[in-house]
């Protein structure tokens, strides 16, 4: 079997490109240039922040040196905006115009690292905002773009919390991008899984273990239990679900029958129809267990994540310049059985989040060790240069081609309304 995943040492040429012209390539010239200029700046800048791993609304190294950065380069900036490590920076040119939005996620994994690649996140969409200001400043180009400083990703939704407070208010559509393995220089236009969380509290009731244990009611064989009927479970779903949790106590012992228990669960599919009917089949497995062992049980249910909707006239105008300019398209690689907060946002407003491909270990994807290690190499920084490229190129387009701002947002309200039928 072929190997089609991009590996380190790899020497496989790039892709053919198909000929022809992209929108505006005096645009594109001028994003190029500017965004290759930049590149030993953001190259350390990417450095820096996988040297300094933070965890979830804890970015605040991050927030200061992605804020320097911006200011440094004619932004507007407002730190700590509506959230303690969120910021926003904008640029304006001209009256009026439409707005282009930009999203830089900050946070990294415990006791991992940046191992799902958010520095190169963060720098991409730096680059693509300081690209987009080139060529609105050198063009005379009416518009504005906001570039925003994203907390909290990594399980926190940091990204709906700052759509609740406003942060998303004015822009027509909004930008960013992903690394994940897949084949060599390729822009992957999947889709997500919607995610549910769920925490599960057992209450028992605690006995010597030895002298009376019929006297206890036990919180941790409720876990064991729920954890195994969810393993059976997994058998009736469908290949394309996820169901995957841990379990945990407090001052357990041997010798005592454990009177609480916590679990920790998420639940994916492909759409978030699929994922809340799934939840349904998962919590009977939690209320078994309680039966069963006579304990008390407390199911508590995060926020739902939606599934990843890729804008197809965005996705469309951003195939036709990677693969002209940059590599090729794939519809299966990126984030497709992982989830992201910015799938909340594609459920809200028009938006592209591609994944892009870096070189990768087999077994060493995204949340290991070794893709840490794959997101500091110069390979990855230049494929997130080369899809920032394309994305800004997209971006333009938006702020210079009414009609096809307008057919991006026709689409939008066509698959909210083919969502709610």
């Amino acid at each position: 079997m072929i190997d089609v995943v991009w590996r380190p040492g790899d020497q496989k040429p790039r892709p053919s490109l198909l000929e022809g012209d992209v929108y505006r390539p005096d645009i594109l010239e001028i994003i190029e240039k500017t965004i290759d200029e930049l590149s030993p700046a953001l190259r350390e800048l990417s450095q820096d922040i996988l040297a300094h791993p933070e965890l979830k609304f804890e970015e605040r190294h991050a927030h200061d040196v992605y804020t320097e950065f911006v200011e440094k380069r004619g932004f507007v900036t407002q730190r700590h905006y509506l959230l303690e490590t969120a910021w926003v920076a904008t640029y304006t040119h001209g009256q009026g115009g439409p707005v282009l939005g930009v999203n830089s996620e900050m946070d990294a994994l415990p006791g991992i690292g940046h191992a799902c690649g958010h520095n190169l996140i963060g720098i991409a969409g730096v680059a693509i905002a300081c690209a987009a200001k080139a060529a609105m400043q050198k063009l005379g180009i009416d518009g504005k773009v906001i570039l925003l400083g994203t907390p909290g990703e990594e399980g926190g939704l940091g990204k709906v919390k700052l759509w609740e407070k406003g942060a998303y208010e004015g822009m027509d559509v909004c930008l960013m991008c992903h690394p994940a393995p897949g084949p060599p220089h390729s822009v992957s236009l999947s889709s997500s899984l919607s995610l549910v969380r769920l925490k599960v509290d057992f209450v028992g009731h605690t006995a010597h273990a030895g002298l009376s244990p019929w006297e206890g009611q036990n919180a941790l064989d409720a876990a064991v239990l729920a954890y195994t009927s969810i393993g059976l479970l997994r058998q009736q779903t469908k290949p394309t679900h996820r169901i995957h949790g841990i379990f945990e106590g407090k001052d357990w012992a041997p010798n005592i029958i454990p009177d609480n228990s916590t679990m920790c669960w998420y639940v994916r599919a492909p759409t978030t129809k699929e994922t809340l009917e799934t939840t349904e089949r998962v919590k009977a497995c939690f209320q078994a267990a309680a039966i069963a062992t006579g304990c008390n049980v407390v199911i508590s249910e995060g926020s739902v994540g939606n599934e990843l909707v890729q804008n197809p006239v965005l996705g469309a105008e951003l195939a036709d310049v990677v693969r002209k300019k940059y590599g090729m398209i794939d519809y299966e690689w990126g984030i497709a059985s992982a989830s992201t907060d910015f799938g909340n946002i594609s459920y809200l407003m028009a938006g592209l989040h591609p994944g892009f491909s870096i070189p990768s270990v087999p077994n060493g994807g995204n949340h290991t060790p070794a893709f840490t290690e794959a997101a500091s190499t110069m390979e990855a920084h230049e494929a997130c240069l080369d899809v920032s490229k394309a994305l800004a190129a997209v971006g333009m387009r938006v702020l210079t081609d009414k009609t096809f701002l307008s057919k991006v947002k026709l689409a939008f309200e066509e698959a909210k309304r083919a969502r709610n039928n």
